[in-house]
């Protein structure tokens, strides 16, 4: 099966690689989205490195707020195919958590898709095309993690969603996931052990509960974007797609 996207618009929110670069390698044109200027610039830069001849672009705009998506959505007033993907790790303890804390993660992770879609649905609708995936976590079904318990909260009400066209979750270690990539230095850190060492061993302890052999991979997880956004996934609609390795055990 061959996905051709060309001639489509996407928007990645929060988006540093992954599934920005699987879409624009379909040919679709890209609108990568970051709070930072300088993050943006630098996803660009890596897209065009390994999809050469990439049509994409940025907007620095941060969708936690109202006044961030209003922002993005008048830089690009309509697109084919919107990713909700801006998500934060933050792990701490239950009884350090905060009221900010939970008010600000779920503005991250689930107004920000709300108002975004919202935004872009409408025309959708009038054209009977387009495409909304939401990036989510294996956490959001399973007992949330230890230390996790805002951040797994928004991501249940992320898989919750009936209105939105599609969805889709996933989890992977990756150092594009800054607050993964700083707790696995804490930990390493404290234990006196390299960096790397610290993410074998979080792996393994996610892995034993996998029906395959590895966490999903940045590509894998932007392999299902890219098929959920096109036209062969057209019979796919308002249900959660799992690109998590089976640690989920439920049917």
């Amino acid at each position: 099966m061959r996905i051709e996207l060309s001639g489509k618009l996407a928007l990645v929110t929060g988006s540093t690689g992954g599934s920005a670069n699987g879409l624009a390698a379909t040919g679709a044109d890209v609108i990568v989205n970051g709070r930072r200027q300088q993050s943006v610039d630098t996803a660009i830069q890596d897209i065009k490195a390994s999809v050469p001849g990439a049509r994409v672009r940025g907007v620095a705009a941060d969708v936690s707020s109202a006044e961030g998506c209003s922002v993005l959505v008048k830089a690009v007033p309509a697109v084919d195919i919107l990713v909700n993907n801006a998500g934060v790790f933050e792990p701490k303890s239950f009884f350090d958590i905060p009221n900010e804390d939970w008010l600000r993660l779920f503005q991250i992770k689930v107004m920000a898709g709300v108002r975004l879609s919202r935004a872009y649905m409408p025309a959708m609708l009038s054209r009977n095309c387009g495409r909304i995936v939401f990036i989510s976590s294996e956490s959001a079904l399973n007992i949330p993690n230890q230390g996790c318990g805002a951040g797994d909260c928004s991501r249940s009400c992320l898989v919750d969603r009936r209105n939105c066209r599609d969805r889709q979750f996933g989890f992977a270690w990756t150092d594009a996931l800054d607050g993964v990539e700083a707790l696995l230095e804490k930990m390493a850190e404290r234990l006196g052990k390299p960096v790397d060492e610290m993410a074998a061993v979080s792996s393994r302890n996610t892995v034993q509960h996998r029906s395959c052999s590895a966490s999903p991979s940045v590509e894998e997880i932007a392999n299902m974007v890219v098929h959920t956004a096109s036209k062969e996934a057209s019979a796919t609609n308002g249900t959660a797609l799992r690109v998590e390795g089976g640690v989920i055990q439920t049917i």
